[in-house]
């Protein structure tokens, strides 16, 4: 079974992180070193890693945190502070949790890591064995090496099936990560803007729809980047399931409860140091949406 870089894009060796820097992607496959959990906090925040990235980045922090001796409170805290819509504190309390009953930490962290595994190849295999042959799949953003695993078991099972990625406004995922991953795994994908999926849908040219999920409610809502909403009614009007491959549920009890994160407006504004509007304009930039589980057909679930 072959995966994509994106499927576990952060490696722990020695005393140094190296977390697989998806802003260069397509241009450089390169990864960035971080020796101590400030740099892997500083990493979160400039989306230098995200989607599943982040949630490894987290554990192999806590790793090398013990290693260093550091107050493992601290290193939470710190953590806790990076992103408000992907919350940490489950990852953080869990940690704490095994610390504080004298469990052998660093088993725990790379057990859990290894049930992560074989979590995310599970939801693989659930996604593949719900396409027909000859699927033409739409996504958004991107779901960290997942859809190219997709791809490749619904291959073993005698399908084929191609892809539809927007671009994923403004850092680009769908048209950086998506449309490159799948490429160079050897299937078929087509970029197009994010305000195209209606026409698109409308042309027939959409039979399923699958995006990740950043938090997952205990009422079916999910949070996922931006665009996301949109994408859902317009499925739902034109009867084509919409899979979402979801994290376990928080213990938030809505969609409503889920604190939005708001980017610098600059992140609209400039991308890759070119100003794309006038240094005054105004922006408003959040970087997710929620989605009704009453828009979702089947929610894909990691299960941890």
């Amino acid at each position: 079974m072959k995966f994509s870089p994106l499927f576990w894009p952060i490696q722990l060796k020695g005393n140094t992180l190296y977390i697989l820097d998806e802003t260069k992607l397509p241009q450089k496959l390169t990864y960035i070193k971080a020796r101590n959990y400030l740099q892997a906090c500083r990493a979160i925040k400039e989306m230098k890693t995200r989607a599943v990235g982040q949630v490894l980045l987290v554990m192999y922090t806590f790793l090398l945190s013990k290693r260093q001796k550091k107050d493992l409170s601290q290193v939470a805290a710190a953590i806790n502070a990076t992103r408000p819509t992907l919350s940490f504190k489950f990852l953080t309390d869990m940690v704490l949790g095994w610390e504080k009953s004298g469990a052998p930490l660093e088993k725990s962290i790379l057990g859990f890591l290894e049930m992560l595994k074989a979590k995310r190849i599970e939801q693989a295999k659930e996604t593949a064995g719900l396409l027909s042959d000859g699927d033409v799949i739409l996504t958004h953003c991107n779901i960290s090496g997942l859809l190219p695993l997709i791809a490749q078991i619904a291959k073993e099972q005698g399908k084929t099936v191609s892809f539809y990625a927007t671009e994923t406004r403004p850092y680009l995922q769908g048209s950086r990560l998506t449309a490159w991953e799948l490429m160079r795994a050897g299937f078929e994908v087509t970029i197009i803007t994010d305000n195209m999926v209606a026409y698109l849908l409308s042309l027939g040219k959409v039979t399923k729809i699958i995006v990740g999920a950043d938090h997952l409610t205990l009422n079916g809502d999910i949070a996922n980047k931006i665009g996301t909403y949109q994408i859902a009614v317009v499925a739902k009007y034109f009867k084509i399931p919409f899979f979402v491959i979801c994290p376990p549920p928080s213990r938030l009890k809505t969609g409503q409860e889920i604190q939005i994160e708001i980017r610098p407006d600059d992140e609209l504004k400039i991308y890759q140091g070119v100003r794309l509007a006038p240094k005054e304009v105004k922006a408003y930039y959040p970087a997710f949406d929620v989605t009704p589980a009453c828009l979702i057909t089947k929610h894909i679930h990691l299960g941890v």
